[in-house]
């Protein structure tokens, strides 16, 4: 069953006059907003894909081990810091695991507790993969815009982040 436009319309108008509805200035950036949100990360998983044999996952994981402390981070920190659930991150460190990326760590201090720590093989995986990965997302965001423009992205960005953070307490 398709919807004609009017249609959509008269539901809008029905279902609540006073809603505070998009403009049609607002309501074409957010769909800009949305197709940008699906398209940027389906094309970087698949220049990585091409170029490392990673998917945007797998580097998204790797960039947090290799950035913290000892290469290692706890799994609820882990989970915590890609806004994952645990189960998809225990799911996805397996798989990882299995093709020698990372490897599960028991911790010393809390029976219950584990770190998910970055092998060898996974640092020079990211090693290899990052500077392809830096030149698509270079070439498809920033050399589209100008300093000022990166600038006022970065700040926008910040905005909306921090509003996110309060809705999440």
């Amino acid at each position: 069953m398709t919807t004609s436009a009017a249609g959509v319309d008269a539901a809008v108008d029905a279902a609540d006059a006073d809603a505070p509805w998009l403009d049609d200035r607002e309501q074409a950036v957010w769909r800009q907003w949305i197709r940008v949100s699906g398209r940027l990360p389906a094309a970087l998983h698949r220049d990585l894909q091409r170029s490392s044999d990673l998917s945007l996952p797998d580097f998204d994981v790797l960039v947090r081990l290799t950035e913290s402390d000892e290469g290692r981070m706890r799994v609820s920190a882990l989970a915590a810091s890609l806004q994952w659930e645990r189960s998809r991150l225990s799911h996805h460190v397996g798989r990882m695991g299995r093709r020698g990326l990372v490897e599960r760590e028991d911790c010393v201090d809390d029976a219950r507790g584990a770190f998910i720590a970055v092998t060898d093989a996974g640092r020079a995986a990211i090693e290899r993969a990052a500077p392809d990965h830096v030149r698509t997302v270079r070439s498809l965001v920033f050399d589209a815009l100008s300093e000022d423009e990166v600038a006022a992205f970065g700040e926008v960005m910040t905005r909306i982040l921090s509003r996110l953070d309060a809705e999440e307490g």
